[in-house]
């Protein structure tokens, strides 16, 4: 089996130095190795396979230094359309090497949802163009495929795919990170929602460890299954499998789904007013705003009417507030944390005299995201 450590070892003294990708269960000793031993901003989980095929792109226009993205075959579909538009030889001719968890592969047992991708797998990169290759089972010779596979796509310029297969990886166990401790388990929070729920309701969960921890709190509560559906393939796409049933079971039912638009101005006044509008129209819940001042500004009204509040771009640290801003959730960190990771980008270049200019935006995002900045840095 390949040693995950002397793996690592051996990319890096390749030159291979930025990683990305959407972690895989046929990879996560590779993965856990990558991330305890590379420098946090050379390793960036990606939202979706597409992105991490950009985000190499982006670090080899920078460096002119290949990157490595990893993900499962199930993934690929998302990579296909950049690794056709923007890194095929045709286009930019982009340098990147692509370790690929191969579920499902022929003559191996897996779970079904895995076993047509894994037939599928070496045909689709025949069709896209990019040449592949099955890492051995050996360190050294792994090692020695890779260094080669480095070169071949810096002379083709263009991607290059490694095929990892069930237990190629020996295991790899990443010291406990105790600076980040979890208030909530995954598990506690499925039990909090099905507390809070009719027995009754249609579930619809994600694929993983989700669905399976869903089975067991239902059997734990003497519930029935009957009104679950338990994603186990098409990652990604549990929520829009979500609201096909609800919208059907709506509609089945006579009750129509309606979306209600608002203009908020990036404003807070302007979407105090557009959230007037909302409560008005008898909306249920709020999807917005992007702006962290109109998020503000639109909490005060709906939160009064007693509508929650959903944002996908606020990131004020101030909206952490949950007596401040009752009733306001989101899906993205903080710039507590933001500004974090901005300062550890530049500490790594930082001045022998510390000396470091700061220009930003005077409203509410721009001023939380600069003290966040300037607070994690060491003066």
């Amino acid at each position: 089996m390949v040693d995950p450590i002397t793996f690592h070892n051996a990319l890096a003294q390749s030159g291979i130095d930025f990683y990305t990708g959407v972690p895989d269960s046929m990879l996560r000793p590779f993965c856990a190795c990558v991330a305890e031993h590379t420098k946090k901003e050379r390793h960036i989980i990606a939202a979706n396979e597409g992105a991490a095929i950009g985000l190499a792109a982006g670090s080899y226009l920078a460096s002119g230094r290949p990157a490595l993205v990893y993900m499962q075959n199930s993934g690929l579909g998302n990579a296909i359309n950049p690794l056709l538009s923007l890194a095929d030889m045709s286009v930019y001719g982009i340098p990147m090497i692509l370790m690929i968890g191969w579920r499902g592969e022929p003559g191996v047992k897996d779970e079904p949802q895995h076993v047509a991708q894994g037939q599928a797998t070496t045909s689709l990169l025949n069709a896209i163009g990019v040449e592949h290759y099955q890492l051995p089972n050996d360190t050294a010779e792994a090692t020695t495929m890779l260094n080669e596979l480095r070169k071949q796509t810096i002379k083709d310029n263009k991607p290059v795919a490694v095929l990892v297969s069930k237990n190629t990886f020996a295991d790899y166990h990443a010291d406990e990170n105790d600076d980040e401790p979890v208030t909530l388990s995954r598990e506690r929070a499925i039990e909090l929602i099905l507390n809070q729920i009719k027995p009754d309701s249609s579930v619809v969960s994600s694929t993983g460890m989700i669905s399976r921890e869903l089975y067991e709190l239902r059997d734990h509560f003497k519930q029935n299954h009957d009104t679950d559906f338990l994603t186990v393939g098409s990652m990604g796409h549990c929520s829009q499998i979500a609201l096909g049933i609800a919208n059907t079971i709506g509609w089945n039912s006579m009750v129509q789904f309606e979306i209600v638009y608002a203009d908020s101005g990036c404003d807070g006044t302007t979407a105090a007013t557009a959230a007037q509008t909302l409560v008005d129209a008898g909306v249920v819940g709020v999807v917005g705003a992007a702006c962290s001042g109109a998020s503000m500004g639109a909490n005060a009204v709906l939160s009064a009417a007693g509508v929650p509040q959903i944002s996908y771009a606020s990131t004020s640290p101030a909206l952490s507030d949950a007596t401040a801003y009752p009733d306001f959730f989101r899906v993205v960190p903080s710039d507590a944390l933001q500004g974090q990771a901005l300062s550890a980008v530049v500490k790594v270049d930082m001045p022998a005299d510390g000396t470091v200019g700061l220009v930003h935006m005077t409203n509410d995002y721009g001023a939380g995201l600069a003290d966040s900045f300037a607070d994690d840095l060491p003066f």
